[in-house]
Formats: structure tokens, C-alpha cells, sequence
């Protein structure tokens, strides 16, 4: 079935190829024709012996007068143009042109000069540690340029973040906050998870109770009898979350105490999470910035020192 499929799309994506090439063909071979009649058409003068097209409007007539030599000239240059175009070109079904050229090579060719071109501003930076490329004003200005281009969709202008897309600025890391560990996340990405833990609680209303425990650890409003009888089923959650709901860095467990939420603080919110759980992805960027190159990891250094600056850590953190 599935080369039955290929083969009608082959077949429907050749012919609309050759029924471009024949309209191109046919169009400029018309337009050949068109100049042609015209040049040796010749109407009827009027009394005068002037030649007119036969129209008149309130006695004004409508003369027809020859194209200039120049304008039949250039129309002629043009339609040679078209056609010289399309043999050194790409432009008729699968004729690939006589030169060769594709989109493919010349964009390959753009980013080789522009590798060629980058590849020293950013060589500087290969060595230097983040938290010192954080201090460097030329290095800040490009960072702030590339989180522009490739964080602000998702993290905002302001680094803020919204729900479910962590704020930037204010020192809370879903896993080591140092420069190495942003600029790891940056290229290669991260896929977060928790999975659905309601039935590993037990009914609805000790799902209520954790929650409402969970929102003591941060001292948020609470329903305090509900969040002691969940403490004792806490320890569920505590293998990722640590007793004390501080989290654990080096798995990303969120800390649960300190009144910071991606997805929001509610009661309802949290229940939710607790009963169905969570995956969250942060796409890998290192394609995007040049791939497994030496231009790739300067230019993700410099955008994650500058990440890294926007929290106004003066030491290496952890959240």
C-alpha cells in the first residue's frame, strides 16, 4: 500500500513539474507569436491616411501608432533572457541547468563564508568560563541578540517565562543553574517528567491532603488538618522531592518550598499534577546554531552566559 501511495505521488508531483515546464514554454513561444502578429498587423487609415484602431470617442481617434524599435528591442532581450535562463537554470520539471546550481549549495555556501566569517569572534570564548564570558560587554551583546532569536518564543522578552515555561531572572534552576549545565541544555535540550503518582496515594482524598501539605512547605494558603494527615504520604513523593520538598538538581525535581511554580500554585492546579502527572521538553538548539561544530559551542557559551547573567547569580546556583 505504501509504495502504491509513492508511486501515484511521484507520479502527481512529475506531471505538475512538466505542466509548469510546458506553461513556461508555451508562454514565452506566445509571447513570440504576439510580437510577431503585431508588428506586421496594419489597419485601415482614416481620411487622412493616418492609421487609427477604428475607435473614437467624442471625434477624438484612437491612433496606432507602431511600438518603438527600442521597446520591441528590449521585449525581444527579454524573452532570449527567459530562455537563456532556463537552460543555465533549474526551472523546467527535472532539467537541473546546465550550471548545476541549487538552493541547497548556495545556502550551504552562504553558511560556509558566514561560519568562515563567525567562527573568530567566537573562538575567543571557546576557553573562557561562563561566568566570566557573563562580564564581557561585547559577548553580552550577542547573547542578548541570539536569546532574541531563539529563547524569547517560549521564555518571553523579559525571561520571564508563563506557565509552563520556566522564568529566567529569578535564581530558581530546575536543575544545576551553573554556565556549563545551561550551556549543556541549550544544545543538546532537556525532557522533564513526573509521572502520574494519584494511584500510588491512594483515593482522591489523599491526593487533596498532599497537596495541601505541599502548600505548607512553600507557606502558601492551606488547609492545615489536610496537609497533616498528607504528610505521612509525602514520602511518595519525597524519592524525587527530598523530605524536606526542597527537590533534588540532579534529577531537575523541582523544590517544592519555595513558593516558585511552573504551572501555577493552586490547590486544584497541584492536584491535577499529582494525578496526572507531567512531561515538559526543551528542544535540543545545537542544530540551530551551527551543529556539532566549534562555532555551535562558542555561540551556545556566549548565549549561556548571557542567560546565565539574567538571574544576577554571582555564584555558581542550584535549584
Amino acid at each position: 500500500m505504501g509504495t502504491a501511495q509513492q508511486t501515484v505521488t511521484d507520479f502527481f508531483s512529475q506531471g505538475w513539474g512538466w505542466f509548469v515546464a510546458i506553461g513556461t514554454v508555451v508562454s514565452i513561444l506566445f509571447c513570440l507569436l504576439l510580437i510577431a502578429v503585431t508588428a506586421r498587423q496594419r489597419l485601415p487609415g482614416n481620411e487622412k491616411g493616418i492609421a487609427t484602431t477604428g475607435h473614437a470617442w467624442d471625434e477624438i481617434e484612437e491612433l496606432n501608432n507602431p511600438l518603438p524599435r527600442w521597446w520591441v528591442g528590449l521585449f525581444l532581450i527579454t524573452i532570449v533572457f527567459g530562455l537563456a535562463y532556463l537552460y543555465l537554470f533549474p526551472g523546467l520539471s527535472n532539467h537541473a541547468g546546465s550550471l548545476g546550481w541549487t538552493q541547497v549549495s548556495q545556502y550551504q555556501k552562504e553558511m560556509k563564508r558566514y561560519d568562515e566569517t563567525m567562527l573568530p569572534i567566537f573562538e575567543r570564548y571557546a576557553t573562557m568560563p561562563i561566568e566570566q564570558i557573563a562580564s564581557d560587554k561585547s559577548a553580552q551583546g550577542m547573547g542578548e541578540r541570539m536569546y532574541l532569536t531563539y529563547c524569547v518564543q517560549c521564555h518571553g522578552s523579559d525571561a520571564k517565562g508563563s506557565v509552563g515555561f520556566p522564568n529566567l531572572v529569578d535564581k530558581d534552576w530546575l536543575g544545576v543553574g551553573s554556565g556549563e549545565y545551561i550551556m549543556t541544555t541549550i544544545l543538546n535540550g532537556r525532557q522533564a517528567v513526573m509521572p502520574p503518582m494519584g494511584a500510588a496515594l491512594g483515593t482522591p482524598a489523599d491526593v487533596e491532603n498532599v497537596a495541601n501539605y505541599v502548600l505548607s512547605l512553600s507557606g502558601a494558603a492551606h488547609d492545615s488538618l489536610k496537609a497533616q494527615m498528607g504528610k505521612g504520604k509525602f514520602g511518595v513523593c519525597a524519592a524525587c522531592h527530598g523530605n524536606d520538598g526542597k527537590g533534588n538538581v540532579q534529577i531537575g525535581a523541582p523544590n517544592l518550598s519555595d513558593n516558585i511554580w511552573l504551572y501555577g500554585g493552586g490547590i486544584k492546579t497541584i492536584q491535577q499534577v499529582i494525578v496526572e502527572g507531567k512531561q515538559n521538553n526543551m528542544p535540543s538548539f545545537g542544530s540551530l546554531l551551527g551543529g556539532d561544530t566549534e562555532l555551535a559551542r562558542g555561540k551556545a557559551r556566549v548565549l549561556a552566559a548571557y542567560v546565565w547573567s539574567l538571574s544576577g547569580t554571582s555564584a555558581v546556583a542550584s535549584r
